[in-house]
């Protein structure tokens, strides 16, 4: 309970910081522009730690297109399950949540804002339609890889995914 006693790792070039902070606000800025001129949903409030991570910390396994993507999906689908199959009852969210992360983890597919969206989908907008995993999940999911493709390969010297698959 001491912790090791470590320094907090050093803080990134201000340049790094700010570059980071734009690139996600422009991002969520650009996701809820679409939203209004094409009427349909793009975002979810998780989309915003997951820019913090694919823009910030692209070399973490939680970055990589596959975690994202397939991490949301997993996610929404968990809580959608439980909303439709378990209406009503209060601890369905709680359970979409367990099977979320543990379904993740067997995919190998491990997206930490994404478990939210069992929360989201299946409490806060219970019941949200089928229709979700399309828009926002799949949707938001891929436009965060596509800025962070954009993001990366533009701005820094190592590519980025590490990997897709």
């Amino acid at each position: 309970m001491r912790g090791a006693g470590e320094a907090p790792p050093p803080r990134s070039p201000w340049a790094a910081i700010l570059a980071t902070a734009g690139a996600a606000a422009g991002l969520v800025a650009g996701l809820m522009f679409l939203t209004g001129e094409w009427g349909v949903l793009l975002l979810l409030g998780s989309f915003a730690p997951s820019a913090l991570i694919v823009f910030a910390y692209p070399d973490s396994p939680f970055a990589q297109p596959r975690n994202v993507v397939l991490g949301h999906l997993i996610g929404s689908a968990s809580g959608l399950a439980a909303a439709h199959l378990l209406p009503g009852h209060g601890w369905a969210a709680a359970l979409a949540v367990g099977v979320a992360i543990g379904l993740m983890k067997a995919a190998r597919a491990v997206h930490p804002p994404a478990c939210s969206n069992p929360l989201i989908v299946g409490a806060l907008l219970a019941p949200a339609p089928w229709s979700f995993l399309l828009f926002p999940t799949l949707a938001g999911a891929a436009a965060i890889v596509a800025a962070g493709l954009l993001y990366h390969n533009l701005r820094r010297p190592a590519p980025w995914p590490r990997y897709w698959l």
